[in-house]
This record gives structure tokens, C-alpha cells and sequence, in this order.
């Protein structure tokens, strides 16, 4: 584990012994996911994003995948009013 600055361009380094434990170099892509308030993200081989993430939206959907967005953005709203009061 380490710990990482945000910079004014909003980027951070990934710290040296997670790059080493999960093999990320130069180029690579990592993918980010949110759920809750925790930010994750892993290594991703270009060729199977499509496959690794083909059918993670059945679960999430209930309704139609417009109604989704909406709802996501929604979310994404309310984040954004709880950040700008602090």
C-alpha cells in the first residue's frame, strides 16, 4: 500500500510496490470503478475490456439503461453538492 499526492492536473502516481505486485508499466490501461464513496481501479489488457465488462450492467439496471444514466447522474449531482459544501 502507499500513499499518493493529487496534482493540479488531477493525476497521481501509482506508488512503486503496487506497480511491481500487479505489473503496471508505462502505457498500460487501468480501469476505475466507484461504488459508494471507494475508488478502485485495476490493470487492463486492452483486448478484454469488452469481456470484462460485457454484462456487469445487468445487475446494476432496473429499469431501461436511460433510466439508469438518470439515475447515475443524479448521484453524480448530489456528490458533486455534498463536495462543494465542504
Amino acid at each position: 500500500m502507499g500513499i499518493a499526492k493529487v496534482t493540479t492536473n488531477f493525476q497521481v502516481t501509482i506508488p512503486q510496490d503496487i506497480r511491481r505486485t500487479k505489473q503496471i508499466k508505462v502505457g498500460d490501461t487501468v480501469f476505475f470503478t466507484l461504488e459508494g464513496e471507494k475508488v478502485d481501479f485495476f490493470k487492463m489488457d486492452r483486448k478484454t475490456i469488452i469481456e470484462e465488462c460485457s454484462g456487469i450492467w445487468k445487475e446494476k439496471i432496473s429499469g431501461s439503461s436511460s433510466d439508469y444514466v438518470r439515475e447515475l447522474r443524479s448521484e453524480w449531482d448530489k456528490r458533486e453538492k455534498r463536495e462543494m459544501k465542504k
